[in-house]
């Protein structure tokens, strides 16, 4: 989408955690390009005095948290670093939503949809998403845990605009931490269809939401459900033709992982209905991913 210039950008100044966070880094770049001031946040989250001198520095119009702990290299990390998950997603984001309630900011809080997993209201193939007021049913990994409890204590908070991203995908398909990047180099993946949020696309729009003072939770992904098997198909058809996988069951992926890992798929018709250009997920991997990456 393009940015627009509503309400100009001479009055935004924004203040970003996760400097060195792959959707930190995007946010700083999409500011710089669109001329949006920004300076990143110095402070750790779970401090309140740093977090309270850098808005008295910085003094923003919004705040925008990307910081966080997923795990390295992959969120069974979370599984054996509980007190950390802890400090990071919880007590950290909720300083960072305390502090600027305080001051009467809003916070954009980058969260996570991959706390839900299919169900008999919502079984899979059905193309019933689960809503932005569905209670979260998935607890299968700490991480996930952490995250439906902070998403459920940031409910009380009037300043926070809470956006569930799901296996995020980017046009960089050298970033380790794209969902593409990763499963291309897995041996085997697994092939369910889920809700994903295509960074290119979606960024931006959360500028916008900040623009129009948008609060409340949304499913922060594109409409739609795509599969693995889906986006490796996409992968050899444009980048790669001589690409090969191999799929396995949920039961055998089980055995080589700490932690169960959520799929299921998000009702995106609230964030449509406020941007009714957004793209459904299977477009938005063309446009934005595969024809920019694509092979001669």
């Amino acid at each position: 989408m393009v940015l627009s210039s509503q309400n100009g950008t001479a009055s935004l100044k924004f203040l970003i955690y996760g400097k060195t966070g792959w959707i930190g880094g995007l946010l700083g770049s999409l500011c710089s390009n669109h001329g949006i001031a920004f300076e990143y946040g110095q402070g750790r989250l779970e401090n309140r005095a740093q977090i309270e001198a850098d808005i008295t520095r910085v003094r923003p119009s919004h705040v925008f948290n990307a910081a966080g702990v997923t795990g390295r290299p992959n969120v069974d990390w979370c599984e054996t670093h509980k007190v950390e998950t802890i400090r990071a997603n919880v007590v950290g984001t909720l300083t960072l939503a305390d502090v600027c309630r305080e001051r009467s900011i809003l916070l954009i809080n980058y969260a996570t949809g991959c706390i839900f997993e299919y169900d008999e209201k919502h079984p899979l193939g059905s193309g019933i998403g689960f809503k932005e007021e569905d209670t979260p049913n998935f607890i299968g990994s700490f991480y996930s845990k952490t995250k439906a409890m902070v998403e459920d204590l940031l409910k009380n908070y009037d300043n926070v605009c809470t956006l569930r991203v799901r296996m995020p995908i980017s046009s960089d398909l050298n970033n380790p931490r794209n969902f593409i990047s990763k499963i291309s180099r897995y041996e085997k993946v697994v092939d369910i269809p889920n809700s994903m949020t295509i960074l290119d696309e979606l960024l931006p729009i959360s500028i916008e939401m900040a623009k129009r003072n948008l609060r409340g939770i949304w499913n922060f992904t594109n409409p739609g459900v795509v599969s693995h098997n889906e986006i490796l198909q996409m992968y050899k058809d444009y980048i790669d033709p001589n690409f090969t996988w191999r799929n396995f069951t949920l039961e055998e992926q089980a055995k080589v992982i700490v932690a169960p890992r959520s799929n299921n798929e998000l009702d995106a018709s609230k964030l449509s209905a406020e941007f009714p250009e957004m793209l459904s997920i299977k477009e938005s991997l063309i446009k934005y991913v595969f024809e920019p990456n694509k092979k001669a």
